[in-house]
């Protein structure tokens, strides 16, 4: 009601500033040729039609457009806030993804490390394993070469022996005589019975 007070008494002292400036237009003219004259009244009402159509309009339509604005105001004080309340989610999700995908590149890092340190100690144990067994090939091998030297040593002194008896008994048969065999039985027979 406050608000239409004002609104009225801006209203009134507008026509009155109006109506005394074409006053004063009107009283400047002279009076001379009455047809002037009825142009200015013409005009003054003119004028006093659009003041207070306009006063009735700002009456009628003022509260309307004030509740517009206001609203609107408030719409986009209220469509601000929620932007910077999406913008606040929006940064600390980012934040938030941000610090998980540094976790999740600092795990991958770790895991890298350790299946690179797996796999060294993987490779050294498997050059110590491949180590072991090719030093047990080679005494395996050294082994079974000396066995075979061995098989094949005694195999020669075996044919070595057998070789030299077949010799003997050549060389015997063809230059011991008669003769000479019953001596070696004498001498053998002489030893043996005075051992016992």
């Amino acid at each position: 009601m406050k608000n239409l007070f004002k609104s009225a008494k801006l209203i009134f002292w507008f026509a009155a500033a109006l109506f005394l400036v074409t006053s004063v237009v009107y009283a400047s003219g002279g009076g001379e040729g009455g047809h002037e004259g009825s142009k200015w009244v013409d005009f003054l009402w003119k004028t006093l039609d659009f003041v207070v159509l306009v006063g009735f309009l700002y009456w009628l339509l003022a509260a309307k457009i004030k509740e517009f604005f206001v609203g609107r105001r408030q719409s986009i004080k209220d469509s601000l806030e929620k932007s910077s309340e999406q913008k606040a989610e929006a940064e600390r999700k980012f934040r938030e993804y941000s610090e998980k995908i540094d976790k999740a590149s600092a795990e991958i890092d770790g895991i890298f490390e350790m299946i690179k340190a797996q796999g060294v100690a993987e490779k050294q144990k498997i050059i110590e394993d491949a180590e072991k067994i090719a030093q047990k090939m080679k005494e395996d091998a050294q082994m079974r070469t000396e066995q075979e030297l061995k098989k094949a040593s005694d195999q020669l002194r075996t044919e070595a022996v057998l070789l030299s008896v077949q010799m003997a008994e050549e060389i015997l048969k063809k230059n011991i005589t008669a003769q000479d065999h019953e001596i070696m039985v004498r001498e053998y027979m002489d030893k043996v019975v005075n051992k016992n």
